[in-house]
């Protein structure tokens, strides 16, 4: 397999290479008392969702190099000095016993991958260890399969996200490790909060940052990103030449159902968009700001919404509503499940979940040809027959984790797309 160079400047730029996780035993670790803590609502049962994650994986790899996060970790923990680096940051980050460190690092590879992500168990050989109830000395990561979050690729960089909950931070490391290190990923990795800001109160995360073109993003400002975490990017966006544009769309705190901008607003093609209608062009208090950024000039102004401000940039996108448009109450229902968060293959070939049905029925009115994954998969529907597809992807049980395709996406390499 040749390597994946970093190479993301749209959102809808064809396909080429993606990063996914294939979610495991570190979800069925999840229970009603800990899923809280794990920032679920709810648990999943593994055996239903991993049949409606095949679906999606297996559209993905008929369009595009497929990478899973255990594969590449398993490589690079076979490095001495990655496997250090990675286990320094999470050992001294977490402040995890000297002989847990000691244990992990004398694992195997595969042994070792296996455990970072689903979790060490606790020995419980002292009578301190006996009482704690905590069942695990390094915890899984149930929420590993959202690759989107940890990480997101911005022109040939991927930035390592800050994330707002310290039970995350672990996959930070994870992923920082992968793209420093891992022979098949040509590309600079930049933790942002690192490089620009000493701030505590600084948290990005990769579902809030949209690449609309090479000098545009919109970024979601809410409960995981904040002010002073965007304000990194603004840094970064300093040293590029020419003039760049940051698009800020505040979200509500609450409900989870905000937790990123992606969950409201998405690219479908080179003029349709899916939009929240309520958040993104109805009237409420959640501002939507446009920063310019010239060298070390930054101007900053409020907008109407993002399709306005999008549209002086000669970004013209049409919107299609979540949830349609005639009741408030399926779009709230189907914003819920993820209905917004759309996943763009290439120009007009989308997937997304196939629950949302006044979603789908809305992309079929303005001009997707629906077809499910099987569909794909067996060949019977091929979505490059149309100018525009929507592969509708089975979601019962996944959408339940608190995401949709996007989250479940981290691309490497798009084709350069030109507005």
């Amino acid at each position: 397999m040749e390597p994946t160079t970093l190479n993301v400047n749209s959102e809808i730029g064809k396909l080429n290479s993606v990063i996914v996780h294939l979610p495991g035993a570190e979800v069925e670790n999840m229970t009603p008392e800990n899923a809280e803590r794990s920032l679920y609502s709810d648990i999943l049962n593994l055996s239903v969702a991993l049949p409606e994650y095949n679906g999606f994986l297996n559209v993905l790899k008929k369009f595009a190099t497929v990478y899973e996060v255990k594969d590449l970790l398993t490589d690079i923990v076979a490095i001495n000095e990655a496997r250090g680096e990675l286990l320094g940051k999470l050992c001294r980050y977490y402040d995890i016993s000297k002989e847990v460190c000691i244990y992990m690092q004398q694992l195997e590879p595969a042994e070792l991958a296996r455990q970072l992500i689903e979790g060490v168990e606790m020995n419980k050989n002292t009578l301190t260890a006996y009482f704690d109830e905590e069942k695990y000395s390094v915890r899984p990561v149930p929420n590993l399969f959202f690759t989107r979050d940890a990480s997101f690729s911005i022109g040939n960089k991927a930035m390592i996200s800050k994330m707002a909950s310290k039970v995350r931070q672990h996959e930070t490391f994870i992923m920082e490790t992968i793209f420093n290190y891992h022979s098949a990923i040509k590309g600079e990795s930049l933790n942002l909060v690192n490089e620009f800001t000493e701030s505590k109160k600084a948290s990005i995360e990769g579902g809030d940052v949209l690449v609309a073109r090479e000098d545009v993003l919109i970024i979601g400002n809410g409960a995981r990103s904040t002010s002073q975490g965007i304000d990194t990017l603004v840094e970064h966006f300093k040293l590029k030449p020419g003039v760049q544009h940051i698009i800020v769309q505040e979200l509500p705190h609450k409900p989870e159902s905000f937790i990123h901008l992606d969950m409201t607003f998405t690219f479908l093609d080179k003029d349709k968009a899916m939009v929240y209608e309520p958040l993104i062009l109805g009237s409420n208090r959640f501002l939507t700001i446009h920063l310019t950024i010239d060298g070390n000039k930054v101007s900053i102004k409020e907008e109407e919404n993002i399709l306005s401000a999008l549209r002086k940039l000669n970004i013209d996108l049409e919107p299609v509503s979540c949830g349609g448009t005639k009741d408030i109450t399926f779009m709230e229902r189907e914003q819920w499940q993820s209905g917004a968060n759309f996943f763009a293959i290439q120009p007009g070939i989308v997937m997304g979940y196939e629950r949302n049905i006044r979603t789908i029925d809305a992309m079929s009115q303005a001009g997707f040809e629906v077809m499910s994954d099987e569909q794909v998969v067996n060949g019977s529907k091929d979505p490059l027959d149309y100018q525009r597809a929507v592969i509708t992807i089975k979601g019962n049980e996944l959408s339940r984790g608190g995401g949709g395709a996007r989250c479940m996406t981290m691309p490497l390499n798009r084709d350069n797309f030109k507005w």
